[in-house]
């Protein structure tokens, strides 16, 4: 029995940040859709046609900071889990439902934490 991979939305404005991202969740047998910024995000978050079961954004993004993404993304997509992250993840207040990675983060931690992040949802 083959279940389908989940996927994820990977929003981060840095393409090399991205791309390691990327390559490491396809590794982990994620499908994954990138958005260079929240506007490109929307975008793909507005088509329905697109199943989302992770967004994983930059906190610091420009224009529109990953915290009004995710308000943003909420009222497209009531139940999605987001993941943030950032450099300072300590310091970063999030609503409850919703949860953070702090830079720099190893393989082994994304891939449990957006694993965990799946099994709750």
């Amino acid at each position: 029995m083959s279940t389908s991979a989940s996927t994820i939305l990977v929003v981060e404005d840095d393409d090399i940040v991205r791309m390691l991202i990327v390559d490491v969740l396809e590794e982990l047998e994620f499908n994954v859709l990138e958005a260079d910024g929240s506007e490109q995000a929307l975008e793909v978050l507005k088509d329905s046609e697109k199943h989302i079961d992770l967004m994983m954004t930059d906190v610091g993004l420009p224009g529109m900071d990953g915290r009004e993404l995710a308000t943003e993304a909420r009222k497209l997509r009531a139940t999605l889990p987001v993941l943030f992250a950032s450099g300072y993840a300590e310091s970063i207040d999030v609503p409850a439902d919703m949860h953070v990675i702090g830079k720099p983060f190893s393989i082994d931690q994304l891939r449990d934490k957006v694993r965990g992040i799946l099994k709750a949802s």
